[in-house]
């Protein structure tokens, strides 16, 4: 593990060990199932937020290519997991993008991959459906994008109004699939058949 990585791991350990020590007031540590508890927590931590350590450019790896094709794109059905800044506690569902080629497409897997760095960051469900519109822009410059997110708030089921059936619909839309609704309904129609 490198130095920077060890201390950020030495720091988390510590608050965990702390967060135990106050949760469970008068109950023993050094039992079996929670001894390297702060530990595991730690590095979980570590995992859950790795896309702050991951930029666009070495994600992307120079996987766009040169391509005349010109009718809309989409993968739909990307899982994603995040955690919601607000109570960092998770929020997952899956990520429906469609674009719109303009001389340029960008390999398959990178797409998912986009929305996973984005996701492994504490996160609110409206900036990272921005965020991951935002990069395909940048990477591509297509003539459009569309991103829906679909979620489930871990906050809104565990916690507060006990919601356990409510999904959270977020959407940025940016160029053609902004200014022209039939690109819009297009995109809309073919991610929820």
């Amino acid at each position: 593990m490198e130095g920077t990585d060890a201390a950020k791991l030495a720091a988390l350990k510590s608050s965990y060990a702390n967060i135990l020590d106050t949760v469970e007031t008068g109950a023993k540590r050094d039992r079996q199932g929670l001894m390297k508890t702060p530990e595991r927590a730690g590095k979980a931590m570590l995992y859950f937020t790795k896309g702050y350590q991951q930029t666009l450019k070495e994600l992307v790896n120079g996987a766009v290519f040169d391509e005349e094709h010109d009718e809309m794109v989409i993968v739909k059905d990307i899982d994603f997991f995040s955690l919601c800044e607000h109570h960092v506690v998770p929020f997952m569902g899956k990520a429906h993008i469609g674009y719109l080629p303009s001389g340029k497409v960008l390999g398959l897997s990178k797409i998912a991959r986009i929305v996973e760095m984005y996701s492994c960051r504490l996160q609110v469900q409206e900036r990272l459906t921005k965020e991951i519109a935002a990069a395909m822009t940048e990477v591509i410059g297509p003539a459009g994008v569309g991103v829906v997110l679909e979620a489930t708030h871990m906050c809104m089921v565990m916690r507060g109004v006990q919601k356990t059936n409510s999904k959270t619909v977020t959407s940025s839309m940016l160029g053609v699939f902004k200014e022209d609704p039939r690109t819009r309904e297009e995109f809309l129609k073919l991610i929820y058949t």
